[in-house]
């Protein structure tokens, strides 16, 4: 075939310059020339990437003569001159619009057919919309693909977030066609089986932030709670007890208290789903058996839970940044140094507050930076960059050293409060106190598992060796 003409011109497409006939000849031009029915956002930037790629492209159209902004050097027809001109066609258009399908059974007979709609609503239609299609032009070889790309990921082309190619069809050899396209525009392909998996497909796009729903839940309900248990003790207990109005304090004052304590829990939750499956390893004596699915979905949400915990972590930085200017701060502040100046009173230098502040900042800044080191090294661009060893020794070492920081960080805030029976508001704990229970507990088990003996064995069942059964080794002796 000649070069690639202009769009919308009248020159009429040889059908014999690209081999028609069945699947199986349609293997090799298949790379040659590829049809889009459908001149939308989607359709017309699928053809920019095509064309890009070295493939021609033709659209088939309802109105050929008057289609605008398609990419350059690609060719329009009608859809029955299209669909007779290559052998894998792109459907790029809405369910509602099948029907004009129905009049090209003739031209689509044999070829691959790229279902890449989706819907609004998941459950609006009784079957899928491939296998409707496949239904409506039942000798064609129907594959669903390219539905979770988005018209942005094909413009820009594959990157981290999106460049997977999900498909599922019911013949081997259309999808080993779509497979191709799909590695040459540079996406990964993952067959996800026969056709029937296609509902499975249609609803992925229709999901949001799926594994980010239960570290979404964890974190609304932590700040939940904790804010309302920390407005009873300091404003609700202050105006009942002692009739003073501290109802201004909420705004700064119980958000900088709830922030860090929420993000000292998570953090800790994102540690302890792995020292839970250590113990397990321990007790079954052997890494062969599944853990259970409540560990499993834990396990797999730890980087959002993790990213959610440095996002509140960074809201307590700027709270406390603020600290210095809030005009309740500088006027306590100034009635302080009054109260002193009128009473003729000098404060000497405490060295032992001096190094308990300086200590309490210096933990609580490491601590942060290197949470911040954490969220960088989980970011899909820079965790691919590294090896293994250097991701696991920065998640893993250097993540429970900044659950030490943030936890001592913690403790040398409290120091000795808890030791001042005032503090029990109404007989409740302070809310720091609270943020320490899990990092606490953490630490501990974690320390356990270092130990030498613990260390030993669970290093020899994670290299696969497996702790004998009782029963079968009394078995065994009676059989010998």
């Amino acid at each position: 075939m000649s070069a690639a003409r202009p769009s919308g011109a009248s020159h009429e497409v040889k059908p014999e310059s690209v081999p028609l006939g069945p699947l199986g000849a349609a293997a090799v031009p298949v790379q040659e020339l590829l049809c889009v029915f459908g001149t939308g956002d989607f359709g017309r930037s699928l053809g920019q990437r095509l064309l890009q790629s070295g493939y021609r492209v033709i659209y088939g159209s309802r109105r050929p003569h008057s289609c605008g902004l398609l990419p350059q050097g690609a060719q329009v027809r009608s859809h029955a001159e299209a669909a007779k001109s290559a052998s894998v066609i792109f459907l790029c258009i809405h369910r509602e619009n099948y029907d004009l399908l129905e009049t090209l059974k003739d031209q689509l007979k044999g070829k691959v057919i790229i279902d890449v709609s989706n819907n609004l609503k998941k459950n609006i239609y009784p079957e899928a919309n491939a296998e409707y299609l496949q239904r409506l032009i039942p000798e064609a070889h129907v594959v669903k693909a390219f539905n979770t790309l988005s018209a942005w990921a094909l413009q820009n082309g594959p990157s981290d977030a999106n460049k997977q190619v999900y498909m599922c069809g019911s013949r081997a050899e259309a999808k080993q066609a779509v497979a191709g396209v799909a590695t040459k525009l540079g996406f990964t392909v993952l067959d996800r089986g026969a056709l029937a998996a296609s509902r499975e497909l249609e609803d992925f796009p229709l999901q949001l932030f799926p594994e980010w729903k239960m570290p979404l839940w964890l974190a609304f309900g932590l700040t939940t709670v904790l804010f309302c248990y920390l407005l009873i003790r300091d404003v609700v207990y202050s105006y009942v007890e002692m009739g003073e109005d501290k109802s201004f304090r909420i705004m700064v004052t119980l958000a900088n208290k709830v922030f860090p304590i929420v993000s000292l829990i998570m953090l800790s939750l994102c540690y302890l789903p792995g020292i839970i499956a250590a113990f397990i390893q321990l007790y079954r004596g052997t890494k062969y058996r599944r853990f259970p699915d409540w560990l499993d979905r834990w396990m797999l949400c730890r980087k959002q839970i993790g990213l959610l915990a440095l996002g509140f972590g960074a809201l307590h930085v700027l709270y406390s940044l603020i600290i210095p200017i809030r005009y309740y701060v500088r006027h306590r502040i100034a009635a302080s140094m009054i109260l002193k100046f009128k009473e003729n009173i000098t404060s000497e230098l405490d060295t032992t507050v001096a190094w308990r502040s300086d200590s309490f900042y210096a933990m609580g800044i490491l601590g942060f930076v290197l949470f911040l080191l954490l969220g960088i090294t989980s970011l899909p661009s820079v965790s691919n960059a590294l090896s293994w060893r250097e991701f696991s020794f920065v998640q893993s070492k250097l993540g429970y050293l900044t659950l030490f920081f943030c936890t001592f960080h913690t403790y040398l805030y409290g120091w000795s409060r808890f030791l001042y029976p005032s503090i029990y508001r109404w007989y409740t704990p302070p809310g720091y106190m609270i943020s320490l229970v899990v990092p606490t507990l953490v630490i501990i088990l974690k320390l356990l598992i270092v130990l030498p003996c613990v260390d030993r064995s669970l290093t020899r069942i994670r290299r696969g060796w497996e702790r004998a059964d009782p029963d079968e080794d009394s078995k065994k002796s009676l059989l010998t």
